[in-house]
């Protein structure tokens, strides 16, 4: 009797528990259903973004073996209206741009350049365009709107070199040849050793400034 009695204390108990707490305990897992629901949505929805954004950018590597320039800017412009979180969109973007680019079309390459700029969730995606796109600023003389893009390129990461010395090729076409000298200076310590070519063109580049 005395277990039977101590059985209908503790259903008694847990009766009194769970109509004080049942309805926040239903609540907390709906909730964690939810949230579970939730994320394995987003887990689907971002392998299926990433799966159709690798098939056409399969398409657009195609285009540009074959060197059809409207394929590469129709499948491009697809890639960053349909999948614009991608790191296919930025790479199908730059693509483009150096296929437009090459065509005489700079209009398109610098709109294209900018979006990666703009968009790119890889910092070393970014860089790349912003360092393109100033030289095709360069290109066409437009040195500050050029110098404005490479002062927005994060410093410290692997492209420091390149930045510079492109920096520096910016300013001598200027005639700021004191901050021409100083741009190749930090390029030529940011190459690496193993890059002879390299090394080779900035000093010749540094030496055509003459002495400062």
């Amino acid at each position: 009797m005395a277990y039977d009695l101590e059985e209908q204390e503790q259903l008694a108990a847990l009766k009194a528990w769970w109509k004080q707490y049942g309805n926040l305990v239903v609540l907390a897992l709906l909730a964690a259903s939810l949230a579970f629901a939730a994320f394995e949505g987003w887990r689907y929805w971002q392998r299926t973004q990433s799966a159709g954004a690798a098939a056409l950018y399969g398409e657009l590597q195609k285009a540009a073996r074959a060197n059809d320039g409207k394929r590469i800017r129709d499948v491009a412009g697809a890639l960053i209206d349909k999948y614009p979180r991608t790191v296919y969109a930025s790479l199908g973007a730059l693509l483009s741009a150096k296929s437009a680019y090459g065509s005489g079309d700079a209009k398109t390459a610098r709109v294209q350049l900018q979006w990666v700029a703009d968009n790119a969730k890889d910092p070393e995606l970014e860089a790349i365009a912003r360092v393109r796109l100033a030289t095709v600023l360069y290109d066409e003389k437009a040195y500050d709107d050029a110098l404005k893009v490479l002062a927005a390129v994060s410093a410290g990461g692997p492209f420091d070199g390149l930045v510079s010395a492109v920096k520096g090729d910016i300013l001598a076409a200027k005639g700021a040849k004191a901050e021409a000298r100083a741009a190749y200076k930090a390029a030529l310590e940011k190459v690496e050793r193993g890059d002879p070519g390299a090394r080779e063109a900035l000093q010749m580049k540094l030496d055509a400034l003459g002495a400062g």
